[in-house]
């Protein structure tokens, strides 16, 4: 993945800001989507723990020794502090813990660490408090920093958004009963890959994805992909994340196969509406639940408002699902340039599941959304 130079410098500026606000002296971070916003650096497993340091005038990094050729190839760090699990290096340092209290060694006693509270070991902050060091929380400040995407990181969530479409596209195009879940699935698998390996070069592309398909398994909001065989009648939820870049676009249809009840109907066509009650009311200055709210009196003027069981949408970026989310007691004001799922949904026992999810960019004036595939119940249906 790569992340240009000047944008890494840009966002630590942002950080070191907030630092002076809150006298940080130093702020440490552990989670690796965080480390790969502040450094353009993230690796395959964290099992063997990364840390980014950043400091008013300097970075460093403490990484493993099977990272540091790819860390000092793709990082914007100043500085590299390595450890090592092999015999012939047990001479050196063999755990991040060493290094990490040789360089707080090094601070002046009266330092304020800055860590994220949420998301730390507490093996790591018990170490720090007896160090003796202050420390303060600096997981919302990365929260509030990459909740609003600069222009580079929506370039990446658009391409993210048509990949997506062109993995839906393929999938429905081969859609029929008697295919599992996974065979689904593996159309718009395969089909992803060759476009980005085709259109994108030296990218890292990922994707994940599951199908629930039946009543009883369209009822129940997330379940991986299975061998289940579509039927006549089922009612289905297909659900798609790609990223590109590090940046995640997310993408969900529920369809049929052959015609649906008329109760199937009613529901696929509330889900329809209430995710566009929320299309309609985002945009900067509305309070994050406000989008939810008006989402949630669709369904429950029909009568359905008990059928729901989760928020319209969550923060979309370089993980799955980040904050902050549309939720019904989240005051906060959205911003241009946030980047939401809207995905209300209702699930009924005996009736199925109903759900789209689309990827909105909160506009000036509204959102735009940059997945694209036919949401209607004409389109849905095979």
């Amino acid at each position: 993945m790569t992340v240009k130079k000047k944008t890494v410098e840009k966002r630590l500026e942002a950080l070191r800001h907030r630092m002076k606000k809150k006298g940080i002296n130093v702020s440490l971070f552990w989670d690796p989507d965080n480390e790969y916003y502040l450094s353009g650096f993230r690796a395959i497993s964290y099992s063997r723990p990364i840390i980014l340091l950043v400091y008013t005038d300097k970075t460093q990094y403490i990484i493993p020794a099977l990272e540091n050729d790819h860390a000092r190839k793709n990082a914007k760090v100043d500085e590299f502090f390595v450890y090592h699990e092999i015999v012939q290096n047990r001479h050196l340092h063999t755990n991040y813990g060493q290094l990490l209290e040789q360089i707080l060694n090094d601070l002046p006693q009266d330092s304020v660490l800055g860590i994220e509270m949420g998301i730390v070991p507490a093996s790591v902050y018990q170490f720090l408090r007896e160090k003796g060091f202050s420390i303060k929380d600096i997981g919302q400040d990365l929260i509030d920093l990459r909740a609003v995407k600069d222009e580079e990181e929506i370039y990446w969530l658009e391409q993210a958004g048509y990949l997506s479409d062109v993995a839906l596209e393929a999938s429905f195009a081969q859609v029929k009963a008697g295919m599992t879940e996974l065979e689904f699935d593996s159309f718009g698998d395969r089909k992803l890959l060759e476009t980005a390996s085709q259109k994108y070069p030296d990218l890292i592309v990922g994707y994940e994805n599951w199908t629930c398909s039946g009543i009883e398994r369209s009822s129940m909001p997330h379940l991986a992909s299975s061998t289940r065989k579509f039927r006549e009648r089922d009612v289905i939820i297909h659900s798609r994340q790609v990223w590109i870049n590090g940046y995640r676009a997310e993408n969900e249809r529920t369809f049929f196969i052959g015609k649906p009840t008329r109760e199937q109907e009613k529901c696929f066509q509330l889900a329809v509406e209430a995710q566009q009650a929320g299309m309609d009311i985002i945009k900067p200055g509305v309070r994050a639940k406000d989008v939810d709210i008006a989402s949630f009196r669709v369904f429950e003027a029909a009568g359905y408002g008990q059928y729901v069981q989760h928020r319209i949408g969550h923060g979309l970026g370089l993980t799955e699902h980040e904050e902050p989310y549309l939720r019904f007691d989240n005051d906060l004001i959205l911003e241009e340039g946030m980047v939401y799922t809207m995905e209300p949904g209702i699930y009924i026992p005996g009736v199925g599941g109903f759900r789209h999810s689309d990827t909105v960019i909160i506009t000036k004036d509204g959102c735009r959304s940059i997945t694209q595939y036919p949401r209607k119940l004409e389109d849905l249906i095979f």
